[in-house]
């Protein structure tokens, strides 16, 4: 049964029965008219008190559904992220206050503090999935969702990659001035070889890798997608991985990095492009690399998809669509002229 939401004002008349009784004045918020009108009876189990809802906070709900819900670890720690940001922006924001006004000057209050267009599309995204959960549990009207009015914009982000030459550079520098940086590089270096995410590479221990007819393969499951992959890294990028395997073999967790150390990581990577006179780099540019040089090696698409781990070649595509070379050498192959016997 529907709950009627009530709110006990009082006894306007303030007077009371030869019993010494009084009857009491009760608003009800009409959430569907055919329940107030279809000459049923109610009693006082039937109605939840509409204060509790009310005055309800949005943040304590939200934190309530992350810590409940059995969102990856990694995920959860995303939407704590935008929990905490909507706490900064207005900590005691009650559930029923929740208007497509707020979502404007919560997306202001994010453009200010220089938040890139596809972060606050995240974070958006993030909030749209708790009003949601409330709009569900009754807690919120739904025909009052503020996200029926507004649009969550993102704009699609470049791929930066390392070119050949870009790879091998960074192949050649000399770090024995920097030896705190050479750990961080090999990393990186293996991912490219590899497609590894950082959050996996973090995770990859000696047991992972296994000699199959004295060839070494890599075996993990994927952190963000629960994707089972196994990799032939004695063939890809021919089998440069297997060097760096090599020397950190005998290490109990390889290369002894910690998964939250990304930010820290992604600094050290900076200081190695500017030694190496290259552009600006993530991590997460060693996977770029992976899949856009091995398509230009002639990969077939598919092929960069299953050692990708993407659950849909669509996601891989978007490598076939950034380089420059690419679209060279396929031009180059169209217009050759055919060698005289």
């Amino acid at each position: 049964m529907k709950k009627v939401i009530y709110k006990l004002v009082f006894n306007q008349k303030k007077l009371l029965n030869e019993d010494g009784k009084a009857l009491i004045q009760v608003e009800l918020e009409q959430k569907d008219l055919e329940m107030i009108f279809n000459g049923e009876c109610y009693n006082l189990d039937d109605l939840q008190i509409i204060n509790n809802v009310s005055q309800l906070l949005f943040t304590d709900f939200m934190k309530k559904e992350i810590d409940e819900s059995h969102l990856k670890n990694s995920t959860k720690k995303n939407h704590y992220s935008t929990l905490s940001i909507i706490r900064l922006f207005q900590n005691n924001l009650i559930l029923s206050e929740l208007s497509y006004n707020f979502l404007c000057d919560f997306e202001n209050f994010l453009i200010h503090r220089k938040y890139h267009r596809n972060t606050i599309a995240k974070h958006m995204r993030h909030l749209k999935r708790y009003i949601n959960l409330a709009i569900k549990k009754d807690l919120f009207d739904m025909n009052r969702n503020p996200f029926r009015k507004y649009q969550i914009r993102s704009v699609e982000s470049p791929k930066i990659h390392l070119s050949p030459e870009e790879l091998y550079r960074l192949e050649q520098i000399d770090l024995s001035a920097k030896k705190g940086l050479r750990r961080c590089l090999d990393m990186f270096l293996f991912c490219c070889y590899t497609g590894l995410r950082f959050s996996d590479a973090s995770r990859i221990r000696t047991q992972n890798f296994r000699y199959i007819d004295g060839k070494l393969w890599l075996f993990f499951s994927s952190t963000k997608t629960d994707t089972d992959t196994r990799l032939p890294i004695y063939l890809l990028f021919n089998g440069k991985a297997v060097a760096i395997y090599n020397k950190y073999m005998d290490e109990p967790n390889f290369f002894n990095i910690n998964s939250n150390a990304n930010s820290n990581i992604n600094k050290q990577l900076q200081e190695i492009a500017r030694l190496s006179g290259i552009k600006k780099i993530t991590f997460h540019t060693a996977r770029h690399t992976n899949a856009t040089l091995l398509l230009y090696k002639g990969a077939h698409i598919t092929t960069v998809q299953k050692l990708l781990g993407h659950k849909s070649v669509k996601t891989t595509e978007i490598y076939g669509k950034i380089m420059d070379m690419t679209i060279i050498r396929d031009l180059e192959k169209m217009y050759q002229v055919p060698q005289e016997l």
